[in-house]
């Protein structure tokens, strides 16, 4: 498997992830998305919505605030409960999360650890002019809750009778204590959550449905079988609001690791907000005539995590002519560039002015790359490793057939084809997968 640090190496390199505020030396944790970087987790956003919200009939999108009342997460258990077990070293002065040390001693200098204490993982901050206690809030550790307090606006506005599933993909915050392997556990990240109610007594069929589902999303778009697996959760490391919880964990190159949780989360979270916040969030169930707390099966994503596990995935070497080839294999609904357009000679205007039209039509629809800065042989590796699954090369026939010549990433087969069915040919090639499970 890739070690982690080709795919750091390959991510700064080719623009797809950058440390943050590195010109001043960084900070931990935090990570800029480069212009390859975007267009990829934008693609990995993309592809989750369509599965999750556009192609079902029971899910609706929502898009709540990062800064909510601060009685939201007194609700939710943040407040008391959302911690780690923190010791630090008296020696070397490095901080640890107690439950991942081995023994009794610093594992970096084998110093003495002082005594665990509890450590909240929420970054608070400030609302209005004065940083007085009244004012303290949170930047939210998690997007549910944001689905929870809106639960009864967004099933009262859109009609929705039971079961249905509000989803959102936004900001998160936690202040970790060990950041690390690169961006799989960072302080600022993307969730991609969907909350779906259900009766009380039918959640456990809901529940493995999530569970199907989720697997084939990742299998649809390309994870490869032997990485990836799905495990139940002891119940010692059950959250204190789940029944149950599976998580589909896939091998990434520090071990076995989390991608996505999927809970069943009980009636606890519209019964705290209920208790907290005074409202009734119940829902009138027709059948039985009958105001019931719906159950909730939360499958929840790390967008940031799937697209470094769709990175490692991806990245191959091969030999090709006696020549190592780097091919970044990503599924072409993920790719962050679809196609580039190459002419063959950069100093021949008429081949230039040819490629560079054919760029500005397939820009409409596609997300395209112009590029003449080296040899062809060169270009060809450049998109490889970036993940473009198709070159399409403007050379001197070009100009007197109007043919140009298309060539694939993964089998590296070539085709002619007119300029002029160029934008359907490569539609037909790029239209998203249809979403199995």
């Amino acid at each position: 498997m890739v070690q982690m640090e080709t795919i750091v190496s390959l991510a700064k390199r080719r623009g797809f992830i950058f440390p943050s505020s590195e010109i001043y030396g960084g900070i931990g944790g935090f990570w800029d998305f480069g212009p390859l970087g975007v267009e990829l987790k934008n693609n990995v956003k993309r592809a989750w919505w369509r599965a999750v919200v556009q192609l079902r009939d029971d899910v609706v999108g929502l898009d709540s605030a990062i800064v909510m009342n601060p009685q939201v997460w007194e609700a939710s258990g943040h407040v008391a409960g959302f911690t780690d077990p923190m010791v630090d070293c008296k020696q070397c002065k490095r901080r640890f999360r107690a439950d991942q040390i081995e023994g009794e001693r610093c594992p970096e200098c084998s110093g003495e650890l002082t005594e665990a204490r509890q450590f909240n993982l929420m970054f608070k901050t400030f609302v209005g002019p004065v940083e007085e206690a009244a004012a303290q809030t949170y930047l939210r550790p998690e997007t549910a809750q944001g689905i929870f307090v809106n639960f009864a606006a967004v099933q009262q506005s859109m009609r929705l009778k039971l079961p249905f599933g509000i989803a959102q993909i936004g900001k998160a915050f936690r202040n970790e204590m060990t950041p690390g392997h690169f961006i799989f556990r960072s302080r600022e990240f993307e969730q991609m959550e969907m909350e779906y109610f259900v009766r009380p007594g039918m959640d456990e069929d809901w529940h493995r449905h999530w569970l199907d589902v989720r697997m084939g999303w990742y299998r649809t778009l390309g994870l490869s079988q032997e990485r990836i697996r799905l495990r139940q959760q002891e119940p010692g490391e059950l959250a204190h609001y789940a029944k149950d919880t599976f998580d589909i964990e896939y091998l990434f190159p520090q071990g076995w690791a989390e991608l996505e949780g999927i809970a069943n989360r009980r009636d606890f979270d519209l019964r705290q907000h209920s208790q907290f916040s005074g409202k009734d969030l119940s829902y009138f169930d027709e059948e039985t005539q009958q105001h019931i707390l719906p159950y909730v099966i939360e499958p929840s994503a790390g967008a940031d995590r799937a697209t470094l596990a769709f990175l490692l995935d991806a990245y191959t070497e091969e030999v090709v002519r006696k020549e190592k080839r780097v091919v970044l294999k990503l599924h072409r609904d993920l790719a962050p560039i679809k196609a580039a357009i190459l002419p063959l000679l950069r100093n021949r205007p008429e081949l230039v002015d040819m490629a560079r039209h054919l760029a500005v039509i397939l820009r409409r629809r596609f997300m395209v790359m112009y590029d003449d800065t080296a040899s062809i042989g060169r270009l060809y590796r450049r998109q490889d490793e970036i993940g473009t699954p198709f070159c399409i090369t403007v050379d001197v026939d070009s100009l007197a057939d109007q043919q140009v010549t298309i060539r694939d990433r993964d089998s590296m087969e070539q085709v002619r084809i007119p300029v002029a069915e160029v934008p359907d040919w490569l539609g037909g090639k790029l239209i998203p997968a249809p979403f199995q499970i």
